[in-house]
Order: structure tokens, then sequence, then C-alpha cells
């Protein structure tokens, strides 16, 4: 068998080459959504997945037992312990990427705006985000139920005894009822700076410092209502309809997170795919997600084709347990 000698000049640039690649290699961070956790078999393969193919190192950020305390803490405490968990990572210290899953864009965006002393963000992607908040039922059943289900939202959301207990009452926006929401949500209307007196440009001036920030909608969404919530798209006070595009909000046109800055940089992405909450093929994730994970140097990776994967969801539970239910589905989970 013949054996083959290299000089040693090109195994050293061979060896340099590749600690250039990991020296350059910037990791993310995926924040999971509500009722689920680092450990199932979604996330876990979601994380893996996206760290393979961008060839940079990925973490999941679990806050408290996971599943439980993402229904039952209030999102400005789950919010100060993913702060304290990112300034603890040493791998992040120069800077990170983050993914974040529908209650988990929520969670990411506090840590973007809030967490005083962390490394910074460079490149956010958002699949589902709740960033204008949700409105209405998914779910219900019948015309009755819904009916009956969204008067007890409309007269408990935004009592402190829910909003302390409930965390997605934090972002629970009624466009019929902004008096009380401005008032009585706790989250929400601090993350998207809407409060005039309470109103802080440090928030606007770390959120629009991000390199990138993708927003993904999925088009067959009937969990967030609306969908376009997604992409900062929400009702006009007042009113269910009609949908208002994010560049028609307040929010974009008075610019008080820094989204229109984002946006007329060409920074933000608006992405749309098909599926339901969280349902995204591997294609997507490859062509969507991806890109803004990987460095340069990285991007020569061969990336083989795997079988499409389903991510199903559910805040139906949060609904079920205000009437007096309960159910035990993780949001997150892969399908073969």
């Amino acid at each position: 068998m013949a054996s083959l000698s290299l000089p040693l000049s090109t195994i050293l640039i061979f060896i340099l080459c590749t600690l250039a690649l990991t020296a350059h290699s910037v990791p993310f961070i995926v924040l999971h959504g509500i009722g689920d956790k680092c450990s199932s078999k979604g996330v876990a393969t979601f994380t893996k997945l996206l760290s393979n193919w961008s060839g940079s190192q990925g973490y999941c950020v679990e806050i408290g037992d996971g599943g439980w305390d993402s229904w039952t803490m209030p999102l400005l405490e789950q919010t100060a312990i993913a702060c304290e968990k990112v300034k603890n990572i040493s791998e992040l210290s120069e800077g990170y990427n983050l993914v974040g899953l529908s209650q988990g864009t929520m969670i990411g965006r506090g840590v973007v705006e809030w967490c005083d002393g962390a490394p910074p963000v460079k490149n956010f992607i958002s699949l589902a985000g709740i960033h204008a908040g949700i409105a209405s039922i998914p779910f219900c059943g019948s015309e009755w139920f819904c009916a009956l289900v969204d008067l007890l939202i409309e007269l408990e959301v935004y009592s402190n005894y829910v909003q302390e207990h409930l965390a997605p009452s934090g972002y629970v926006k009624i466009p019929t009822d902004i008096s009380a929401y401005l008032k009585g949500c706790k989250f929400l209307p601090k993350l998207n700076n809407e409060i005039y007196a309470t109103r802080n440009s440090t928030y606007k001036e770390r959120f629009a410092s991000l390199q990138n920030l993708v927003l993904i909608m999925f088009e067959q969404d009937t969990v967030l209502v609306p969908k376009e919530t997604s992409w900062f798209g929400y009702y006009p006070d007042g009113a269910y309809d009609p949908i208002l595009p994010a560049q028609e909000t307040l929010l974009y046109t008075e610019d008080w997170i820094g989204l229109k800055i984002l946006d007329e940089a060409g920074k933000v992405k608006f992405i749309n795919v098909s599926g339901g909450h969280l349902e995204i093929s591997t294609d997507d994730m490859k062509t969507y997600i991806v890109p803004y994970l990987e460095d340069e140097t990285s991007r020569q990776m061969v990336i083989t084709k795997t079988s499409p994967f389903n991510w199903l969801s559910s805040i139906w539970h949060f609904f079920l347990e205000l009437v007096g239910f309960s159910e035990d589905q993780p949001l997150l989970r892969v399908v073969d």
C-alpha cells in the first residue's frame, strides 16, 4: 500500500485553518416554547440539527423545570433567569445568535432589551413570535364555548393573580380593552415600550443594534391570533379589523423599540413559510435559519437532505386552565 506524505507546511496550514474556523464560530442559543423543555426530543433534535448544519455550537437555555415553569412563572421572572444564564455561559461572552420558538421569542427579546451586562445578540431568529400579542382563542371548539372563554379572558386575564401565575397572560392584548391591557398586563407593554411615561430609550438602542432580525410566520398558524403578530402586525386599538401590517402600527411609525430603524436598514427579514404553528421542514430550516447561524468560513459545509419534520404546538392548555381543565402536551415534538 502506497503511503501519502504531506509537506509540514501543508499540515500546519490545515491545522491553522481548522483552529480559525473554531475560533471565529459564533455560538447560538435556543429558547423553547411553552410547555416544552430542552431535553424533549423535538427541541434537542432542532438544536442539534442547526448546530450540525451551521458548524456553530448551540445551547438550549432551560428555565427552571422547563414545561411547568414555562406555564406558571411570570415572563419577567423567566427573562431575568435567562439573562443570568446567558451571562454565565462563557462561550457566549463575545456575542451570540438567538433562536426563539413562540413564547421563547418573547423571553429572547427581553434578554436583548433588558439584560444589563450581557454579551451582544448578533442575529435574532424568531419562529412564530408573539411580538404584538395575541387577541383571541384558538381551538375553542364551538361558538358558545368561544364566547364564554373570551368573556373569562377579558374579565380575568389582567388581574394580578392571573398575571403572576400564568405566563401567557403577559402577552394577551385585547384590542377592545387597551386601557386595561396597559394598566394590568405586566410583560408585553414593557417589552414593546408602549407606555409613554416609562418608555426607555435603552430598550430601543439595544434592539436596534441587532445585525439581523428574522421573523418567520407560519401561513396556516391558527394558534397565534392574528398570525401576523409574528411580523409585528396587529389589530388597531379598539377593533378586531383590519389586521395592520407592522409598518402601519404605532410601534413602528413612532419606533418605540427600533423596529423601523432595523427595517429601513434592510435588517428585518419577513419570512412566510407553509405550515401550522411551528411546523417547519428541514429545507426551510436550512434556507431561512442556518445562514444566520453560520460564519462565512463555515458556509462550504456539505448538508445532506433529511426528511421533513413537523413541529406541532398548542397554546390551548392556557385557556383550558382558565376554565378548569388541564392538559399535558409538549409544545414541540418531532414527527417522523
